[in-house]
Formats: structure tokens, C-alpha cells, sequence
């Protein structure tokens, strides 16, 4: 049974929480929140691995994405509240989905923090390369989750600038690599946008590689529904948000697939490999050290942002379940400053699982935890979908209100961005990487269920003695 919007708009407001995230800083969250490790990274093991074909399967993602995103800006217009994702799976799909997903979007951004502390590390190699991985990444995690406990508008202005330096770092690049194709200059031996095509053709090591790289691709747009998350603390949500959606596919546009088209031409796609971010490289390439230091410092800022953005929507989240009587009373406190501070402080706890991986095994570390985040991250977004579905089914039975802002073409695009996650899914079957990662999902997936039905049955005992 579903929840009337004046039942659900009480339960916001009881929060507690302070909308300290105006305009610009949500707009901004929004970009920095697409523009992370899994481009700047990430995609250097995807272009070994896919060639020029990785810009086709970075814009069918990011079509997706979109897709997903319209809905979600549907659900958001219809009832904007913090944690979302697991507040409209309970309301749609019913308890055991709204349990699931919320649990599962914590343990998205745990992942996702822990690969982003990991890459901290290798960015800090650049300059440092006798300082350990592991060191990095205890130390970014202890300083990032201090920044969290002060404030949320504190937060909203570190992720401004956060991401005002990635944007200004890509732009840049990408105006230097165009002068570099037109005018000539610096040191890259052959620039040309032939080398999107000429070297092997745009998919040299077959299509079927550019399918497999999308598992790193689905891992590089994390973040893009982070806004979905500080509904609860948004001035004036239903407006922004919708505008920050509306952005989406021009960001998709210049910072994925224009960044990756001036890459790829100014150096031929078998000069990037994994381990090395595609934008240091191809700075180096081009001849200028002094940028591709400052290209790395972005870099790192971009980890720290990223990991930022997840140490504050993992604490909401748990919130979120405590509040639904889905996680321990404990995790729905909150400080004097309207921090959830037991969610943040053992969501961080359990991000330290980060650093042990990158003790036990540095080389590999990336790609096994993206490998799990996308896992999650794909339930999620498909829950998304559904919650949609369903409530586009509500509003034509009369029992909810519509909205002025909907989803193009639904449900046809419901179903065929649901297409394109089950079939990413079924892709990780043929990595090494996506097994291990759907196997950890399965685990996980038991535990949660299993902590379901522990819930369910303190619920009935408690029940029955009264």
C-alpha cells in the first residue's frame, strides 16, 4: 500500500535535517557527481582494452543514464526527500525493496569510496612513489570523514569548488588538445583525429570488447544520482533538481565523450593503459610536464571529491533506514550541526576495508571494487525504473497526483534502459573482475535478505508480546 504525499512530506520534515544546499551548490554536486575517478582513471584500462570504440559505449551508458535520471526527476517532482531510492522502492515495491535498496546504495558508495581512496594513492605515487597505497588511503579516509562531521553547507561549498576545478581541468585540456590538432604545437608525435579510426579501426580489439568495457564505463557515471540523495537538504529541490537533470546529457556530452575524443586523437589509443589516467598521459605526451603535475593534482581533488560525495550520502542513507525502522536506532542520531554522525562514522568504518584490500593487493584493487560497485549500482538504478513504472501506473488509476515534469517515451524507455543494465549484468560474467564482483553481490545479497528476515522476525516477536 502506498503512502499518501501529505503522510510522506511529514516524514521529511521530521528529519531534522538543515537545507543548507542552495542553487548553485546543488547545480554543482550535480556536475562534480558525474566527472569522477571512472573517467579520469578508470578509462585508461578502457581504452587499452576497447579503443576509440570506448566513446560508443560511453554514449549508449550515458543515454541510459538519462533515461534514469528523467525518472528519478519524476519521482523527485512527485515527493522530494532524502534518501530517496530506498523511500520510493518501500512506497512502490514495498518493504522488502525499500530495505534492500537502501542497504544496497550504502554499500554502492562504500565501494565506491574505497576505490576512490585507492586511487588517491596512485596520484600521490606520482610525486611520492616510495609512499605506500595503503598510507594514502588511510589518511584521505581520516581527513575526509573529519570534513563530513562539520556541516552540510560546509560540504555543499567543498563539493562547489571540487567541482569547479575538475570542469576548469577538463575544459582546459580539451582546449589545449584541440590547439594541439589545429595549430600544431607541442611534442605528440602524430595528432590527428585519424587515430580515432586509422589505427585498427574504431574497434580494434573487437565489438566484443567494447562491451566488456562497459563495466568500467557504468562504474565512471556513479554519481549522477548523488542529487537524488540531498533532496532532504536542498533549499528548493522540485526546481533544481529538475534543472540540474535537464543538464545531464550536455555534461555527458562535453566531459565524457569530448574529453575522450580530443584524447584519442591527439595520441593513438595504444599509447593509454591501465594504471595511468588518459589525461596525464596524453599532457606528457604533449610535452608539458608542469600541466600534467597540475592535471594530476585534479586528479586527486576529483578522488577526494568523489569520496566526499560518499561519505556524506552513505551517512544519509543509513539515516534514512533507521528512520524506517530499517537499520539500528543508533545510526539515526544527529550531532548539534544536523550531521548524521553515527552513519557517517560507521560507513567510514567500513570503508577502512579499503585499505586492507590495497595491502593485500594494490595492482588489482580498482578494478575488483568498481567491479562491486557497479553490481550495486545497477540494482539501483534499475529499481529506479521500476519505482516509476509503477508510480506512472498509480497516476493513471487515480490514486496519485501527476507531475508537470515526466519521463519522454515511457514506459518504452523504462524497459529498454532496463534492457541495457541486465545486459551489462550478464556481461560481468565474462571478466574475472565481474565474477568475483557478482559473487560478492550474491553474498551480499544473502546477508541483506537474511538481515530482512531477522527484522521482520524481532518485528512479529515484538508484536505478539504486546
Amino acid at each position: 500500500m502506498t503512502k499518501t504525499t501529505d503522510e510522506a512530506l511529514r516524514a521529511d520534515e521530521s528529519e531534522g535535517y538543515s537545507r543548507g544546499l542552495n542553487s548553485r551548490t546543488i547545480q554543482m554536486i550535480a556536475i562534480g557527481g558525474a566527472i569522477g575517478t571512472g573517467l579520469f582513471y578508470g578509462s585508461g584500462a578502457a581504452i587499452e582494452s576497447a579503443g576509440p570504440s570506448l566513446i560508443l559505449a560511453y554514449l549508449a551508458a550515458g543515454l541510459a543514464v538519462f533515461v534514469i535520471m528523467r525518472a528519478l526527476g519524476e519521482l523527485l517532482t512527485y515527493r522530494a526527500v532524502s534518501g530517496s531510492f530506498g523511500e520510493y522502492a518501500e512506497e512502490f515495491l514495498g518493504r522488502f525493496f525499500g530495505f534492500v535498496t537502501g542497504w544496497t546504495y550504502w554499500a554502492v558508495w562504500t565501494a565506491t569510496c574505497m576505490a576512490e581512496i585507492t586511487v588517491a594513492g596512485k596520484y600521490v605515487e606520482f610525486w611520492f612513489p616510495a609512499v605506500p597505497t595503503w598510507l594514502t588511503a588511510l589518511v584521505v579516509l581520516a581527513l575526509l570523514f573529519g570534513a563530513n562531521l562539520i556541516s552540510v553547507k560546509l560540504f555543499g561549498e567543498a563539493e562547489f569548488w571540487f567541482a569547479a576545478i575538475k570542469i576548469t581541468a577538463i575544459i582546459g585540456m580539451i582546449l589545449i588538445g584541440i590547439g594541439v590538432l589545429t595549430l600544431g604545437f607541442g611534442q605528440a608525435t602524430n595528432p590527428t583525429v585519424t587515430n580515432l579510426w586509422a589505427d585498427g579501426g574504431v574497434f580494434p580489439n573487437g565489438f566484443g570488447a567494447a562491451l566488456m568495457s562497459l563495466q568500467i564505463v557504468m562504474f565512471a557515471y556513479v554519481g549522477v544520482e548523488l542529487i537524488g540523495v540531498t533532496a532532504g537538504e536542498a533549499r528548493d529541490p522540485k526546481p533544481t533538481l529538475r534543472k540540474a537533470i535537464n543538464s545531464l546529457p550536455l555534461r555527458i556530452g562535453l566531459f565524457y565523450v569530448g574529453s575522450l575524443v580530443v584524447i584519442m586523437s591527439v595520441a593513438s589509443w595504444r599509447d593509454f593503459r591501465a594504471g595511468f589516467s588518459p589525461f596525464v598521459e596524453v599532457l606528457q605526451q604533449i610535452g608539458i610536464p608542469a600541466a600534467a603535475g597540475i592535471m594530476n593534482f585534479v586528479l586527486l581533488t576529483a578522488a577526494l571529491s568523489s569520496c566526499n560525495s560518499g561519505i556524506y550520502s552513505t551517512g544519509r542513507m543509513l539515516r534514512s533506514l533507521s528512520l524506517r525502522q530499517e537499520a539500528p536506532a543508533a545510526l539515526g542520531g544527529l550531532s548539534g550541526r544536523s550531521v548524521p554522525l553515527p552513519g557517517i562514522a560507521l560507513s567510514a568504518g567500513v570503508m577502512l576495508i579499503g585499505v586492507v584490500v590495497n595491502v593485500i593487493s594494490p595492482d588489482r584493487a580498482f578494478l575488483y571494487i568498481t567491479s562491486v560497485s557497479t553490481v550495486g549500482i545497477i540494482f539501483v538504478w534499475g529499481t529506479i525504473l521500476v519505482c516509476h513504472l509503477r508510480y506512472r501506473n498509480e497516476v493513471r488509476a487515480g490514486r496519485l497526483p501527476a507531475v508537470d515534469y515526466r519521463l519522454p517515451g515511457a514506459p518504452v524507455t523504462n524497459w529498454l534502459a532496463l534492457a541495457f543494465l541486465a545486459g551489462v549484468l550478464v556481461l560481468l560474467f565474462f571478466s574475472s573482475a565481474g565474477r568475483t564482483a557478482l559473487l560478492v553481490g550474491a553474498v551480499f545479497a544473502v546477508i541483506v535478505c537474511g538481515g530482512y528476515l531477522l527484522l521482520r522476525s524481532r518485528e512479529e516477536k515484538a508484536t505478539t508480546t504486546v
